[in-house]
């Protein structure tokens, strides 16, 4: 058994393909194959096996992938002690964000004063919620969000760190008749034209949320993932849009103006996700505790 097969199983075990673990570590998938057969020579039992044309992890397979994880992290934290921290603060530090959040935070953690963080390369991944957690195999840290009421993040794979639950509001023209009101219910709503999000992210969930409460389908006219972009369209067409109350408004229009939806508790929580052995190292978490304080000003300001 060698750390780099381990390190391949427990990509396997992320990542859920063998195409993902090869290009996550710039590898062929043939190469990713011949590890994994070397490693399973040692073991008596199944480690792995075929899933119509992908190939997953057995029970046994699962554990062994778990135990990787914590070899990882046992090696992390032995390496911070022997490596000088001004070697480690040379290496960046990956962080990757979807696009609202690092549309707001990318740009101040660059402002931090010189010398008091390590070199940041920044990624933006707005990906499917189940996606985030295998961002941590090509991240170090991966700024993720999730809507309440859907399963926790993978605790057993990735650490995780709570960083604000970010309310979802109705967006609207501040000349729109229902933009005098401070709240608005779904019933208030639902007959609206809308701009919202493709289906499988937040705005298209609460809108889908919306609709069962009122007892009526909305009017989509625009599918558009991008804040901004909605944003806009709100601003020109008369559309409400659904967006997020922190992260959007600094690019929103002054004529725009955002409203709480009554008696539905909407909102994302964002979180950062990491891997445990990342944790072991001290420019890491100097970078995690920026991430925090940026976010924090982003909600209170």
């Amino acid at each position: 058994m060698e750390l780099h097969q381990l390190k391949i199983l427990r990509e396997l075990a992320d990542l859920g393909s063998v195409n993902a673990v090869a290009k996550a570590l710039y590898v062929s998938p043939s190469a990713v194959s011949q590890h994994l057969a070397q490693l399973q020579r040692g073991f008596g039992e199944p480690l792995t096996r075929k899933d119509g044309r992908r190939l997953v992890l057995t029970a046994e397979g699962k554990i062994l992938a778990a135990a990787a994880g914590a070899v990882a992290s046992t090696l992390a934290q032995a390496s911070a002690k022997i490596q000088s921290q001004d070697q480690d603060r040379k290496t960046p530090v990956k962080i990757s964000g979807f696009h609202s959040i690092g549309q707001t935070i990318f740009a101040p953690l660059l402002a931090f004063p010189e010398g008091q963080l390590p070199p940041l390369h920044f990624s933006d991944e707005d990906v499917s919620q189940q996606d985030f957690p295998g961002l941590t195999s090509i991240y170090d840290l991966v700024l993720a969000h999730r809507m309440p009421h859907t399963a926790p993040w993978p605790e057993n794979h990735v650490a995780v760190i709570p960083l604000a639950f970010e309310p979802l509001d109705i967006a609207l023209h501040r000349d729109h008749p229902l933009a005098k009101l401070e709240q608005l219910s779904p019933a208030q709503v639902i007959g609206e034209r809308w701009v919202v999000s493709r289906s499988g992210y937040s705005p298209a969930d609460v809108l889908e949320t919306i609709a069962a409460l009122a007892g009526s389908a909305p009017q989509i006219e625009h599918r558009v993932n991008d804040y901004a972009t909605a944003g806009a369209l709100v601003e020109a067409s008369g559309c409400l849009g659904i967006l997020p109350r922190y992260t959007a408004r600094r690019s929103l229009d002054e004529s725009v103006t955002l409203r709480p939806i009554k008696g539905l508790n909407s909102g994302r929580q964002i979180d950062l996700l990491v891997r445990a052995e990342h944790l072991h190292r001290a420019p890491v978490v100097e970078v995690i505790e920026a991430i925090r304080s940026t976010v924090q000003r982003l909600v209170i300001s």
